[in-house]
């Protein structure tokens, strides 16, 4: 089979499509026939091995891990012993490590079935981004309804399905983006838009016309890494939560790049009296995929998709994602 393949950290040229072996599925696996892939901010990092210092575990001089992507939808082939309740043929989305191939091994508790409205790229877009959204709002942030909400780097991935999941669970959502961005954060229900090359959300004035200045934010979901602990905690409500997700694509070629926010965040966590700072970090299980499922199939969220390449081109989608900053997802498949 063919897979995308990486032996050193570096651009998107690293990317290399080879023929590998087939892998066979395990106790509590599935092998998937992969359909579609998608790209994260996740795979950028592994490629470019940046920051640095997240090299202590990503493997100092190369990748541990070779194969790149971890979002997939397709169709199951073979079932490992141990596995009930999913059988061959069937189709299902996932999260399983080097999902860019035409087939992975992934653990069965995180794999569930496709709605059958949902297309490949549709389905394969929703499980990193999508729980990572979703375990952020309601599990970790809490957030109820008519609280505010402000989701700094609204228009990537992870963003588009925060701003939905928001609206979702009766929050009045705020996204921050860049000017390409804001008709489209508003036509994903966001009641504010603030460009950032416009306004600053940060800087608090009660009496100031601009959007996102004269408001104070129940829950923060920053998902950039861009901006200090002081700017972010003006915005915060006396006892608001404040949840850090590391950032997006970058320039890279930094040493610890937003791990800078996050060491400071734990550092001040303790001292904070009522507001709570959280560095956040998702756990995907098979109850959030299948919530997404869910709320994709009744057309509650709907997975953003910028683009879609087939597999031969994943370095000239990966280049597209690090220069333009996707909207949304893009897709291999």
């Amino acid at each position: 089979m063919k897979a995308i393949v990486q032996d050193r950290y570096g651009s998107p040229d690293v990317l290399a499509l080879r023929e590998v072996s087939r892998p066979e599925p395990g106790e509590g696996q599935v092998l998937v026939r992969v359909r579609a892939a998608t790209l994260n901010a996740r795979d950028w990092h592994l490629m470019r091995g940046d920051p640095y210092l997240a090299r202590l575990g990503m493997g100092l001089r190369r990748p541990k891990l070779r194969g790149r992507g971890s979002d997939f939808a397709g169709e199951v082939d073979t079932v490992g012993p141990g596995v009930t309740g999913l059988h061959p043929g069937e189709e299902v989305f996932g999260e399983a490590d080097g999902a860019l191939a035409d087939y992975v091994c992934a653990p069965a508790a995180l794999v569930v079935r496709k709605p059958a409205n949902l297309s490949f790229a549709q389905a394969a877009s929703l499980p990193l981004a999508g729980a990572t959204a979703l375990e952020a709002l309601r599990d970790v942030g809490r957030i109820r309804p008519e609280q505010r909400l402000l989701v700094n780097g609204a228009s990537g991935g992870v963003g588009t399905f925060a701003v939905q999941l928001g609206v979702h669970l009766g929050a009045e959502v705020t996204a921050v983006c860049s000017t390409r961005n804001v008709d489209l954060l508003h036509s994903l229900g966001a009641h504010h838009v603030i460009d950032y090359t416009r306004h600053d959300f940060t800087a608090f004035h009660a009496d100031a016309a601009g959007p996102g200045q004269g408001q104070r934010y129940d829950l923060i979901f920053d998902l950039v890494g861009n901006r200090s602990l002081t700017d972010l905690r003006r915005v915060l409500a006396p006892t608001g939560t404040l949840l850090l997700s590391g950032g997006g694509v970058s320039r890279g070629g930094s040493l610890i790049g937003p791990l800078g926010l996050i060491l400071k965040a734990r550092l001040a966590a303790p001292l904070t009296r009522r507001q709570r700072l959280v560095v956040f970090a998702a756990h995907p299980t098979g109850e959030h995929l299948t919530v997404l499922a869910q709320l994709a199939a009744n057309g509650t969220i709907t997975p953003v998709i910028d683009g879609q390449y087939p597999l031969a081109q994943a370095a000239e989608a990966m280049r597209y994602l690090e220069v333009e900053h996707a909207r949304g997802k893009v897709v291999i498949g």
